[in-house]
């Protein structure tokens, strides 16, 4: 007997609390003392690379180093160095390439040109012997694990859990809310209230996700896997984007899936929920008990979850909520078509 559609997706979800304990376990020492390393030298810049799902990280991460560390930071264009050959003065400069499997081509090029250019060159991925991970000066381990599903699911959350220690560390917070998140992840896993959001949506050949703030990345990651494993159209936005224009598109035919956290990012959602319900929208709040109190359904968060820290747990509805109407639709998450696990780019 076959097994059924979706069984790794729906496996590597499950694991994510087993590996955010792996994660807080394994992974302070070698954090420790790069944390010590950038301390000491102190670049002016952060430069982030990736692609995927892994921007999607490297997004997060852009949020926790300029907010917490008040550095600048940008997201790069890979192809300046790889297809156009530009040569950046990148002294004094950390470039972070973030990656899963640690082989694509135009991620390595660009740390090893980066590292040419003089930049201190960290790879942050799923696999130490990996091609990033020799080409860069520093690396970190994400211990994810094996990840065999095409969408990837755990390997990303680690990746945020990862990134959310070496900032804190970094600049000498406090750790000690990390040591909640396995329990908050088992919740999420658990929710009981998934199945009937995608059985709403089940037929929905389009939708808009919005967020703001920390948890914009996870509206990016979360129309991601929609499109991938339900092969709808689903377009993020920054709450305030949104605002500027593609509002317009918005009516009862098209939900609206807001992610709102508790602290200054939901604060900041107030105004957008109230203009998507005065236009008629089908909202879907991601959101914990008390928050969004008019959408029309939500996904249900965990109470208590710092709002830096929250994006490691808010996509696990959504992961769990692409998977479902994937199989009812039909289709296979685990090997969606025309895709590969490690895509090659240059």
């Amino acid at each position: 007997m076959s097994p059924a559609r979706g069984h790794l997706v729906r496996s590597e979800i499950a694991e994510q609390p087993a590996v955010a304990d792996r994660v807080l376990t394994a992974a302070g020492g070698e954090i420790a003392r790069l944390a010590a390393v950038l301390r000491e030298e102190a670049p002016r810049a952060v430069l982030l690379t990736a692609r995927g799902t892994s921007d999607h990280a490297a997004l997060y991460a852009k949020y926790l180093i300029e907010i917490g560390l008040g550095l600048p930071c940008g997201l790069t264009s890979t192809s300046t160095l790889t297809v156009y050959g530009a040569t950046p003065d990148l002294r004094d400069v950390l470039w972070i390439s973030i990656s899963q499997s640690g082989g694509s081509p135009d991620l390595v090029e660009s740390t090893t040109a980066a590292r040419r250019a003089g930049a201190t060159t960290l790879a942050v991925t799923n696999n130490p012997d990996s091609a990033l991970a020799q080409a860069a000066e520093h690396h970190l381990d994400v211990h994810a694990g094996p990840e065999l599903a095409v969408a990837a699911t755990k390997s990303y959350t680690a990746q945020l859990l990862t990134l959310w220690l070496l900032v804190t560390t970094w600049r000498g917070g406090d750790l000690t809310p990390a040591a909640a998140v396995p329990g908050f992840l088992e919740q999420a896993v658990a929710a009981p209230d998934v199945p009937d959001v995608a059985a709403r949506y089940r037929f929905v050949d389009r939708l808009v996700l919005t967020a703001r703030g920390y948890s914009y990345p996870t509206a990016r990651e979360a129309a991601l896997k929609l499109m991938e494993t339900s092969y709808l159209s689903a377009q993020a936005f920054s709450a305030a984007d949104l605002m500027h224009g593609p509002l317009a598109m918005v009516d009862a035919d098209r939900p609206v899936i807001a992610v709102v956290p508790q602290g200054r990012g939901g604060e900041a959602m107030a105004p957008v929920l109230d203009a998507l319900r005065d236009r008629g929208a089908d909202v879907c709040a991601v959101a914990p008990e008390g928050l969004a109190p008019d959408a029309t359904v939500r996904l249900g968060l965990p109470s208590g979850m710092p709002e830096d820290l929250a994006p490691v747990v808010q996509i696990v509805p959504l992961q769990r909520l692409a998977l479902e109407m994937a199989v009812a639709r039909g289709l296979d998450p685990d090997a969606p078509r025309g895709l590969r696990k490690v895509t090659e780019t240059r």
